[in-house]
């Protein structure tokens, strides 16, 4: 039995549904927008873990269950309770139910893509750099400040620099320019990450356990996820590793202790590989979609194979 968490008709959750179907694969899917008719029980008794998940009229034995992909957003914004009080009874059953399910998968003896410990190192930028470091990658020369004078500094040392958010909330990463330097005294209050902008091409690799998918991104524009937003253009094709960055995006993913990961490199015309940042719960169907890469498929059977 595999349980998927989160909103059924998002994308990723979507095309593991389907593979599992596929595959003949038991699951049941947790639609966290459906919260007022599901139930969690479980405790530990003598290091087992016991206990039962009830969605609407089906009840499932958590002994039976062999691994979880969760894709769960904040709870508060679920269109169910976004207009209920603070401290309405929707809005506490749908609070403890969430916050229950983030303990149980901390707990779980099985497959949990992600866990939400794992996922942690995303919020802090700079320190996923350091284990990104430790795990025999470069990054550009980076600067993290609040001081408008650090940064002028930093800019004339380089010929272009981008700048992004160090946090886990998503930004637009974008170059930053002469007419931006007058909105640098807003960042005393909000430290801002900045780069060396590293000329070369851009590289997604999703690491599933031990299997990987990479995946190269021909754009113009500085962060391509928003190219055609922009009026760009994005190509992606199947991209093939060096055995050493393979094995080191690997292990770069264990060290962070995720089963999915989705791993951003840039490749210079030199052939040095430099890496930016990891995704802990990457949206793997953009590039899946563009390639034909089995990225769900080896998703789905990483979910029905024991350890």
């Amino acid at each position: 039995m595999i349980i998927l968490a989160g909103i059924p008709s998002e994308a990723p959750l979507a095309m593991v549904r389907k593979e599992l179907e596929s595959m003949n694969s038991e699951f049941a899917l947790f639609n966290q927008r459906e919260f007022e008719h599901i139930s969690l029980e479980f405790c530990v008794e003598n290091k087992q873990l016991i206990g039962t998940l009830e969605i609407g009229a089906r009840k499932y034995d958590l002994a039976n269950i062999k691994g979880m992909y969760m894709r769960l957003m904040d709870d508060n914004f679920l269109p169910e309770v976004e207009n209920e009080t603070p401290g309405s009874e929707k809005r506490v059953k749908s609070k403890i139910l969430h916050e229950s399910v983030y303990l149980f998968s901390e707990i779980a003896p099985w497959k949990v893509i992600n866990r939400m410990s794992a996922m942690g190192s995303n919020s802090s930028k700079p320190f996923q750099a350091q284990v990104i470091r430790k795990h025999g990658f470069s990054i550009p020369e980076t600067l993290i400040a609040n001081d408008k004078n650090a940064v002028v500094e930093f800019k004339n040392r380089f010929d272009k620099v981008i700048y992004k958010s160090i946090s886990a909330v998503r930004s637009i990463v974008q170059v930053l320019r002469d007419e931006d330097m007058e909105r640098l005294k807003f960042i005393s209050m909000c430290p801002v990450q900045f780069q060396e902008y590293v000329d070369g091409l851009n590289v997604r690799v999703h690491v599933i356990g031990d299997e990987l998918f990479a995946t190269s991104v021909e754009t113009d524009f500085t962060d391509y996820r928003y190219a055609a937003k922009f009026g760009s253009e994005a190509k992606l094709k199947p991209y093939t590793l060096d055995n050493k960055t393979a094995e080191n995006c690997i292990k770069l993913s264990e060290g962070l202790g995720l089963d999915i990961a989705g791993i951003d490199l840039k490749v210079t015309s030199n052939g040095e590989v430099l890496c930016f940042e990891v995704n802990p719960s990457p949206a793997f169907t953009y590039y899946e979609s563009n390639t034909d890469q089995p990225i769900a498929r080896s998703l789905a059977q990483y979910l029905t194979s024991s350890y």
